[in-house]
């Protein structure tokens, strides 16, 4: 009888312990389930680099280099006819016209994104010049001066480079032309002028602000596909644009000969046409002027084959187009600025 109550008590102590071990695997099981649907519940995220794309600070294009830090130069470059065509305007990154004596423009060149090899012809300072390219914090150059821009550039009012004291060494008078329209310097010796003045040419360009891919589909106005700046009766004195459907860009052209570079044969390809409305005054003699670069006015924006009236604002020294009272962004590429004494002199055309 004992045994056969010790068999029972053994048997039952199997069966328990069988019990303990199928509920543990069942555990278990479940556990590793859960610990799978935990896992599956969680998302993957993929860390992605974006690299942020470089832009050149003045025409908003993209570019490998990483650092930017080309300093700006301003070039005082020659429109007479027997200047025209000229070297190293289309690279420019924005251009000024403004009315020098009588009817002839000159234009300011700012080079920022690259400074060509040649450049010319250089001609000489005017104060409203040297204004504007203070407000690049640009390295100046120019041929000549008026007697109140003489005094600026001696006092170093700005870091400048004259050929009135580097004819012959930085400059050279080229064989092809007569002076004074035949003045030119080059990008090695803009450099070498620089290092011998002591100036850096280093620089964190303040960049222009610009329209996005979509906002430029935005862009509105009044279509003008064709228009023509009259600082003259005669031709010769006038500066045409063509807008250009397929490039989306402003062809140029003075008494009807289209703007291109003397060496490359290139065309001068723009984004953004500009025109100023600013007051000008004859000062002496010789018809020099002084213009309010600084008051502010009306002005025409053309972008995209379109024309919108806008004000003209002058902020740290950089003219710059405003409509209801924000700053109106540039489409990324090449700017022109024409400063006229009145927004009558600009005449669309059919």
């Amino acid at each position: 009888m004992i045994k056969g109550k010790y068999s029972l008590v053994i048997v039952s102590l199997l069966v328990f312990l069988s019990a303990c071990n199928q509920n543990e695997d069942q555990a278990e099981s479940i556990v590793k389930k859960d610990d799978v649907v935990q896992q599956e519940d969680e998302p993957v995220v993929a860390e992605v680099e974006v690299e942020e794309s470089v832009i050149y600070p003045l025409t908003g294009i993209a570019t490998e280099e990483q650092n930017i830090t080309q300093r700006p130069v301003a070039v005082m470059i020659n429109n007479h006819p027997k200047a025209r065509p000229q070297s190293g305007l289309t690279k420019a990154d924005v251009v000024y016209e403004v009315l020098a004596e009588g009817n002839i423009t000159r234009f300011l060149a700012v080079f920022q994104s690259e400074v060509p090899d040649i450049i010319g012809p250089v001609r000489s300072a005017r104060d409203y010049y040297i204004d504007i390219s203070k407000g690049f914090h640009a390295l100046y150059i120019s041929h000549g001066w008026s007697p109140s821009a003489k005094e600026r550039l001696v006092s170093n009012e700005v870091d400048h480079i004259n050929g009135m004291l580097h004819d012959g060494t930085l400059f050279w008078r080229a064989d092809h032309r007569n002076a004074p329209h035949n003045s030119y310097i080059s990008k090695d010796n803009i450099l070498q002028g620089a290092e011998l003045k002591q100036y850096t040419m280093t620089e964190d360009v303040i960049p222009f602000n610009f329209l996005t891919e979509e906002e430029m589909k935005e862009i509105k106005g009044e279509q003008v596909n064709k228009f023509v700046i009259k600082y003259d009766k005669s031709e010769t004195w006038q500066s045409t644009y063509e807008y250009n459907q397929t490039e989306q860009t402003y062809k140029r052209y003075s008494g009807n000969e289209e703007t291109v570079d003397l060496e490359s044969g290139d065309s001068l390809e723009l984004t953004n046409i500009f025109v100023v409305q600013m007051e000008h005054k004859v000062i002496d003699k010789e018809g020099r002027r002084t213009i309010d670069i600084t008051s502010g006015g009306k002005a025409l924006l053309l972008q995209k084959g379109m024309m919108q009236e806008v004000e003209w604002e002058n902020h740290d020294g950089r003219i710059l187009p405003v409509k209801d009272g924000e700053i109106v962004k540039m489409v990324p590429g090449r700017t022109w600025v024409n400063v006229v004494p009145s927004l009558d002199q600009f005449l669309i055309q059919s």
